[in-house]
């Protein structure tokens, strides 16, 4: 079922103070557009799986997406491994939303738990698709119904390899540290952002929003920050050559030191094949990364492999069901990460027939 939930109509100046001065906005400012901003689309929601169990160990899952093919199938295989392990022992998982920042509903709206936001006015992520990752949430933490009292921060190429407990420990929140996110080396730029008042740069944890297990009251005051940081991080050009595509995950880092919150670094949180090769205790995989070797079972990173898997080779289209399995030699984690990709689109219906776009044509 796909539920509509109502909000304001835009305002002109606030638009106009949204698109050309967001990144000197206020806290009172974006408050103010919180609850004044929405498309006349409004906002859409649909039912997610309901969770057993103590609800005040819960969390729910939540990840950002867009309507384009390349994040439709990432998101239907991320699915399908939640749906897997949820009710598994083990589990705190909750409920499930994707918060899709395209403005519109989609395709899979009926198959996947969705929330509808509006994505940042055009032109201001400046071809930074990642800048509407916390403008969604801050929406979505808004308007959503969420029954949780925790939020795990996912992402489309997460699979989750078992069951996930609540990391979190009361008010400290569970990260993954990032082993190239590293404030103290960029102490000249993050000063910009986190002034000394604020505390020394090593109160800053190397990690990004995902994965994240937080309490959802505290990603409510935190997400608001997150928006203005990234922004102004986008905004400065030093800032933004030297983060490039880290920039969001710094801005969050950076967000959640300015409200005093220090993370429980979880190394078992998630793995990154190919540089991860044992699966062991992870939780999740993590497929950002090309995996390339030659027939040899050798890592020819940087250079495409006589064997290869690479989500971005499936920018317009989902990749084919019973991909070929790599040759031996290569770790484990490349062979588990494709092992469950075949799995997932064996048993997912219509996988290769799915249209993708807006569903309001």
């Amino acid at each position: 079922m796909v539920e509509r939930k109502n909000m304001g109509r835009v305002s002109p100046i606030l638009l106009a103070l949204l698109s050309f001065g967001f990144f000197f906005a206020t806290y009172n400012l974006l408050t103010m557009i919180i609850h004044n901003k929405a498309s006349n689309l409004g906002s859409w929601e649909s039912d997610g799986l309901d969770s057993s169990g103590d609800s005040k160990l819960k969390y729910h899952v939540a990840l950002t997406a867009t309507d384009a093919p390349y994040s439709q199938w990432q998101c239907r295989i991320m699915y399908h491994w939640y749906k897997k392990t949820k009710d598994m022992p083990g589990s705190d998982m909750g409920k499930f939303t994707r918060i899709l920042h395209s403005g519109a509903p989609d395709k899979l709206m009926e198959e996947i738990p969705s929330f509808v936001v509006d994505p940042l006015p055009e032109g201001l992520d400046r071809g930074y698709v990642v800048l509407n990752r916390p403008w969604a949430f801050v929406q979505w933490l808004e308007k959503a119904t969420i029954e949780e009292e925790y939020i795990l921060m996912a992402e489309p190429d997460h699979l989750f390899v078992k069951p996930i407990p609540n990391l979190a420990y009361g008010s400290q929140p569970a990260g993954y540290p990032f082993f190239y996110i590293k404030p103290t080396e960029h102490e000249n730029i993050i000063r910009k952002f986190y002034p000394e008042e604020s505390g020394p740069v090593t109160d800053i944890d190397p990690i990004g929003n995902s994965p994240v297990i937080i309490r959802r009251s505290m990603l409510e005051d935190i997400a608001p920050t997150w928006v203005n940081i990234s922004l102004r991080m986008k905004d400065d050009p030093e800032t933004d050559k030297t983060f490039g595509w880290v920039l969001e995950m710094y801005a969050y880092a950076v967000a959640s030191a300015l409200h005093g919150v220090r993370h429980i670094l979880r190394k078992d949180f998630m793995l990154q094949p190919p540089w991860d090769t044992e699966v062991g205790k992870s939780f999740i995989i993590h497929y950002t990364y090309g995996c390339d070797y030659n027939l040899k079972g050798e890592l020819t990173y940087g250079k495409i492999g006589e064997w290869r898997f690479d989500k971005r080779s499936f920018l317009s289209a989902p990749p084919p069901r019973n991909l070929s399995l790599p040759p031996p030699g290569v770790p484990e984690t490349v062979v588990r990460l494709v092992k469950m990709v075949n799995e997932a689109t064996a048993n997912i219906p219509g996988w290769d027939t799915l249209t993708s776009g807006s569903d309001q044509e």
